[in-house]
This record gives C-alpha cells, sequence and structure tokens, in this order.
C-alpha cells in the first residue's frame, strides 16, 4: 500500500456502493410506505401535543438530553477490515490522512442526523419559548463544533487499551454536552457557553498528550466497524439474502425455561430449534422488546380510539416482518438438512412460534390500554390483532416466504 489515498478512495467507493445496493431493496420494499405512515401519525400526535405545552415545560432539558446522547455518540467510519490488523499495522504512521478523511465523511453523515434532530425538536422549542425559528442556524453551526470535537475526541480514546477509559470518556462528555445544549437553548450568559468549550478544549488536548506515544488499537477498531455495518446488514437481511451477515449468539440461561417445556419428540425438532434460536441468535429476542415497548408507549399517549387499533396492527405487522429472517436462519448449515424430520413438521414450528410471539404482543397492547380503563378499544385492539396475527402467519407468511 503505497498511496493511502487511494486506499481511502476504493474502500469508501466499495462501502457506498454496498450501501446502495441493499438500500434499493430497502427503500422499494413496502414496509417504507408503512413505515412513512408511521412517521404521519406521529408528527400528527406530536403537533398537537406541543399545542397543549405551556411555557413552564422543560423544552430545553429534553432537547438537551436527547441530542446530548447523540452528539456523545460519534464514532468515526473507518472502512477498516479484518485482515487490516495484519496488513495496514506496519503502515500505521502513515494513515493519518486516510484517517482524517474518514473522520471528515463520518461529520457529514452525523451532521445529517443532526439536522433531522433538530428540525424534529424545534418546533418544541420554538413554542415553549416563543422565540421561532431564527435560532436554528445558528445553534445548528455550534453543535456541529460541538459534535466535531466529539469525534475527534472519540477517536483519541480508541488508543487506550482499558475499557474503563471508554465508559468514564462516554459519562464526561454526556455531561458536557448536555449542559452545552442545555444552556444554549437556555441562551445562558455566553462567558458560561466559553467556560464549557475551554473545558472541551482542555479535555482533547489532555488526550491527546497522553495518546501520542501509544497506537491505534485495530482489533477494536475493526470490531466496532463490523458491528455496526452488522446492523445494517440485519435490516437489509428482511429484504434479500446478505452473504456477509454474521450470527452472534448469546447464551441467555435463564430463559431456558420457555423451551424446557417442549416435549422430546420428533415432529418437535424444528419447534425446539426456532424457539432456542429466538432466543439468543442475533436480535430477534431484542427486536420484540424494543417493538414492544415503542408500541406500547404509543398506545397509552394516543387516545384515539381508530388511531390506535391501526398503529397495534402496524407494529403487530412490523414485528412479524422482521422476525421472518428466522425461517432462513438455519439455511446454510447442512447438518439442519440432514434431520429424520419432514418438512411439514418445520413449517408447522415455525408458523406456531411465529403466531405465540405476535399474540403474546397483542395481549401487551391490549393491557396497556385497558390499564387506561379504555376496555371497548382494548377488546377491539384484541380481536383485531388476532385475526391480523392469524391473517399474517398463515397467508402473508406463506406467500412471503414460498415455504
Amino acid at each position: 500500500m503505497n498511496n493511502e489515498q487511494k486506499l481511502w478512495k476504493d474502500r469508501a467507493a466499495h462501502r457506498l456502493k454496498e450501501l446502495g445496493v441493499y438500500l434499493r431493496y430497502i427503500l422499494n420494499g413496502h414496509l417504507v410506505i408503512v413505515l412513512l405512515f408511521l412517521i404521519g401519525t406521529g408528527a400528527y400526535y406530536y403537533q398537537n401535543w406541543i399545542k397543549t405545552l405551556s411555557s413552564g415545560f422543560p423544552a430545553e432539558i429534553i432537547i438537551a438530553v436527547l441530542l446530548g446522547l447523540f452528539i456523545t455518540y460519534s464514532p468515526l467510519y473507518n472502512f477498516l477490515l479484518e485482515a487490516d490488523q495484519v496488513f495496514l499495522l506496519p503502515l500505521e504512521d502513515r494513515l493519518k490522512g486516510y484517517f482524517l478523511k474518514s473522520g471528515f465523511i463520518s461529520l457529514i453523515f452525523q451532521g445529517y442526523i443532526l439536522i433531522l434532530m433538530m428540525a424534529v425538536l424545534m418546533p418544541l422549542y420554538a413554542h415553549v419559548s416563543n422565540s421561532g425559528f431564527s435560532s436554528f442556524f445558528p445553534f445548528l453551526g455550534i453543535l456541529l463544533l460541538v459534535k466535531t470535537w466529539n469525534i475527534a475526541a472519540s477517536w483519541k480514546i480508541h488508543f487506550h487499551v482499558q475499557a474503563s477509559v471508554y465508559l468514564y470518556d462516554m459519562l464526561v462528555r454526556y455531561a458536557l454536552n448536555t449542559s452545552f445544549v442545555f444552556m444554549l437553548y437556555k441562551q445562558a450568559n455566553i462567558f458560561l457557553l466559553l467556560l464549557l468549550a475551554v473545558i472541551m478544549v482542555l479535555y482533547y488536548t489532555y488526550f491527546n498528550g497522553k495518546t501520542k506515544s501509544l497506537g491505534l488499537k485495530w482489533d477494536t477498531l475493526i470490531r466496532q466497524e463490523e458491528k455496526r455495518m452488522g446492523s445494517f446488514y440485519r435490516l437489509a437481511n428482511l429484504f434479500t439474502d446478505v452473504p456477509k451477515l454474521k450470527d452472534t449468539v448469546k447464551r441467555r440461561k435463564w430463559m431456558d425455561l420457555f423451551i424446557n417445556n417442549i416435549g422430546f419428540l420428533q415432529e418437535k425438532t424444528y419447534l425446539y430449534l426456532f424457539s432456542r434460536t429466538f432466543l439468543r441468535s442475533s436480535d430477534y429476542l431484542g427486536l420484540l422488546i424494543r417493538l414492544t415497548i415503542i408500541g406500547a408507549a404509543a398506545l397509552y399517549y394516543i387516545s384515539f380510539g381508530i388511531g390506535q387499533i391501526l398503529l397495534a396492527v402496524l407494529f403487530l405487522y412490523l414485528t412479524g416482518f422482521q422476525l421472518l429472517p428466522l425461517w432462513n436462519h438455519h439455511q446454510n448449515k447442512l447438518w439442519v438438512d440432514l434431520y429424520p424430520v419432514a418438512s411439514q413438521h418445520k413449517t408447522t414450528a415455525f408458523q406456531l412460534l411465529l403466531l405465540v410471539i405476535l399474540v403474546i404482543q397483542a395481549l401487551m397492547f391490549t393491557l396497556v390500554i385497558l390499564l387506561k380503563g379504555e376496555y371497548l378499544i382494548a377488546s377491539f385492539v384484541l380481536i383485531s390483532g388476532v385475526l391480523f396475527n392469524l391473517l399474517f402467519v398463515y397467508v402473508y407468511s406463506k406467500k412471503r416466504l414460498k415455504y
């Protein structure tokens, strides 16, 4: 490798091409229409909620907490590969330009997301503070500088070996970022903001000096890059096969009680396999928990009857659709094909597990609405949820997976 500029261009071009290929599958899927409908519904209720707020609502605190989280999480997209820790390690001193360009492209991408977040939160601030939207661009420029500082500081921290350093760094930067954003939106005295800015500069200067004699932790950087791409591959895998997708497994021994009662019978083989896979592999269980919590929270705060029913069905669809890859989870494992089990048992097991999962989620949504005292709406949510689940499992999934 004699030209680090060419290396970066080749890596960036390859990554962008790869992302473009998978994004075409994602954006062409009808899931996007559902998400747009969900976003539109959320925006409608968000605007109505803002109108009910008084001038005493702590908008600045909420904005500071949310923006502080995003600004603090500032990874550097380095496009590194597993083999680089062998072949590029001797050339580390000649790759400063490579990582500088990676930092710049990271700032562009994360800056775009920052603009979207500020656009969402600005109506809340404008309504509560009665200051309008005139401060949007000045705030954006300042926060982009803070984001740049976070990316640079996060990069310097990656020269350390100790895991505790990463944790302390995240806590310190989050405290600084949250305080800065709060005082910025509160329009505090300029000297307080300058004081925090000086602390940020001193913080970076300290770690810059401490890490001058240290080398890059290639294994950590590569592992983080693979983890980020793994998340994208799992999303793309909902729409097309992704050969690069790697399985991750967690033991979760405490959840064995959910599968210990599965009978030791030949026809139960795939039910046991799919159940254990759901509980241990990738993000299937985490996906269910996240969507259930988000859906339950949305149903709790929305009081429009038909809207609650549609929202519950939407979240059931999102959950079921993203669990469909479980069917092909073991398709590349030859030993599964050696099972002396009829294929119909595989189909029956998958449909049963998917139905049980979705019915449990429907029950959770119904329980949330019952807690609000809306018994009639809760019954409609339960009935429509169960009917949708039956259609999704025995009609839609059958056509989608062609089993």
